[in-house]
């Protein structure tokens, strides 16, 4: 289960923070990937997530947020197969789903806008991050890159994501493990 650079491959997503409050999510589907069930001899195998790269853009422009933009938002991405996909504002995320104590966040990040960071809010902050010594191993479905807009963004920006991952064998007792602590 190492870090090796040539079984690593990419995945991404985004959102879009828009310009009011409220909460948006982007699924990413890795059926192709995971295959929980080990057959005969066969082993189940799961998507190990060794490095989450996030990034914020101005959305008209790709291009940092600019000055004067405000806003603040908690991001999170999250080994939840129920959250699925919508815009700002299409639902609700649960209170406690972009906290590192929630055993199904793989990587978050806190950002303010640069009109509204300060020294005490630097413009993103992590706060749960895999590494290539510890990855996050996912054994359902999909993920969900989710965001929770807490301050309306005077410009809407583009929140995306990338992933360095790998498929990785599990043996039966680690597979058993990671599919009760991925339940929701």
């Amino acid at each position: 289960m190492s870090y090796s650079l040539k079984d690593v491959f990419y995945l991404d997503a985004q959102v879009n923070t828009g310009t009011s409050a409220g909460d948006a999510a982007d699924a990413l589907d890795l059926s192709a990937y995971v295959d929980p069930i080990a057959k005969g001899r066969s082993r189940g195998v799961g998507l190990a997530i060794y490095k989450v790269h996030f990034d914020v853009v101005d959305d008209s422009e790709n291009k940092p947020v600019a000055a004067g933009t405000t806003g603040q938002m908690r991001c999170g991405l999250i080994a939840n197969p129920g959250i699925g996909t919508f815009a700002i504002g299409g639902s609700t995320l649960d209170s406690a789903i972009l906290r590192a104590s929630n055993d199904l966040m793989v990587a978050g990040f806190d950002y303010c806008a640069p009109g509204t960071s300060t020294n005490a809010y630097p413009n993103l902050k992590e706060y749960v991050m895999p590494s290539t010594e510890v990855p996050y191993i996912v054994v359902r479905d999909s993920i969900a890159l989710c965001i929770d807009v807490s301050t309306a963004f005077s410009n809407a920006a583009t929140v995306a994501v990338r992933l360095e991952c790998a498929q990785v064998s599990l043996d039966q007792a680690t597979l058993n493990q990671l599919l009760r602590t991925q339940t929701v």
